[in-house]
C-alpha cells in the first residue's frame, strides 16, 4: 500500500542506518581508545576483572620499593662488614707481629698504636654503615630488614642485624692494644674473623634473596600487565577492517534511506493526466 502518512521503508531505513551509526562509533571508540573495554558499560565482569589486576599492579609497586630499600640497606650494610673483614685481617697480622718475643718496647707500642687505631676504625665503619638511617652491622639490635614479598603484606623477606662492633658479640673477644699477646689473643682473633665473614656471607644470601624477589615481582607486573591487555585492548587490524566495512554500510543505508523517501512521490504519478 502507497501512502504519504506512512512510509514504512523509510523507517526501515532509518533504522538500519541508525544502528550502523550507533556500530560505527564503537568503532571509532575502540581505535581512538586502543580499548575493547574502556568502560564499565562495555563489559561489566571483564571490567571488574581487569581493574582488580590494575589494583594488583599499582600495589605491586609498593613492593618493588619496599624490596629496592631493602636491598640499599643490606648492600651498604656488605660493604661496611666487608671492611671490618679486611681491617681484622690487617689486626691479625698486627697481632701475629706483636706477638714476636724480639721486640723492643717501642717496636711494640707502635705496633699496638696501629692495632688500636684499626680497632677503632672498625666501630667507625660499622656506625656509619647505614642507608636512610638504617643500619645492620651497627652496635646494639636496631635496624633489621623486613621488605614486603606481596601486595597482601602477608609475607616479607628479612634480613636480620647482627653486630659487628667491637662491643657486640663476635668482637668483644680481640685485644683493646697489643701490650701483651697470647696464643689464645690470636685464635680469639681468628675466632672473630671468621664470625664476621659467616655474618656478611648471610647477608650476602639476604642480599640475594631480595634481587631475585625484586626481579619476579618485575615479571609478575608484566605478565599481569599483559593479562590486562588480552582482556581490554582492542584489535586494531580487526577494527581498521571493520570500521572500512561500516563505512560501506552507512552509505549504502544513506542510500536507501533516500530511495524510500523518494517513493511518496511516486504517488503523484497516479493522479497525472
Amino acid at each position: 500500500m502507497l501512502s504519504i502518512n506512512t512510509n514504512v521503508g523509510a523507517m526501515i531505513a532509518l533504522q538500519n542506518l541508525g544502528a550502523v551509526n550507533r556500530e560505527l562509533s564503537e568503532v571509532t571508540r575502540r581505535i581512538s581508545t586502543g580499548l575493547k573495554i574502556s568502560s564499565v558499560k562495555d563489559d561489566p565482569a571483564t571490567w571488574v576483572i581487569a581493574q582488580g589486576q590494575r589494583a594488583e599492579m599499582k600495589s605491586l609497586n609498593a613492593v618493588t620499593g619496599s624490596l629496592q630499600r631493602g636491598q640499599s640497606i643490606v648492600d651498604v650494610a656488605i660493604s661496611g662488614g666487608e671492611t671490618i673483614s679486611d681491617l681484622l685481617s690487617q689486626m691479625k697480622e698486627k697481632m701475629l707481629a706483636a706477638s714476636d718475643p724480639s721486640l723492643n718496647a717501642s717496636d711494640r707500642a707502635a705496633i699496638s698504636a696501629d692495632y688500636v687505631a684499626l680497632r677503632k676504625q672498625i666501630d667507625l665503619t660499622a656506625s656509619n654503615a647505614a642507608f636512610n638511617g638504617v643500619s645492620l652491622i651497627s652496635s646494639g639490635s636496631s635496624g633489621n630488614v623486613r621488605a614486603l614479598a606481596n601486595a597482601a603484606a602477608t609475607d616479607s623477606i628479612n634480613v636480620d642485624h647482627v653486630d659487628l662492633s667491637t662491643t657486640g658479640g663476635l668482637l668483644s673477644g680481640t685485644l683493646a692494644d697489643l701490650t701483651t699477646v697470647t696464643a689464645a689473643d690470636l685464635t680469639n682473633l681468628d675466632n672473630a674473623l671468621k664470625g664476621v665473614n659467616g655474618a656478611v656471607a648471610k647477608l650476602g644470601t639476604g642480599s640475594k634473596a631480595l634481587d631475585t624477589h625484586a626481579n619476579f615481582i618485575s615479571k609478575l607486573q608484566d605478565t599481569l600487565e599483559a593479562s590486562i591487555g588480552r582482556l581490554v585492548d582492542a584489535d586494531l587490524a580487526k577494527e581498521s577492517a571493520r570500521f572500512q566495512a561500516l563505512q560501506v554500510k552507512q552509505q549504502l543505508a544513506i542510500q536507501a534511506l533516500s530511495i524510500a523517501n523518494q517513493q511518496p512521490n511516486l504517488i503523484l504519478q497516479l493522479f497525472r493526466n
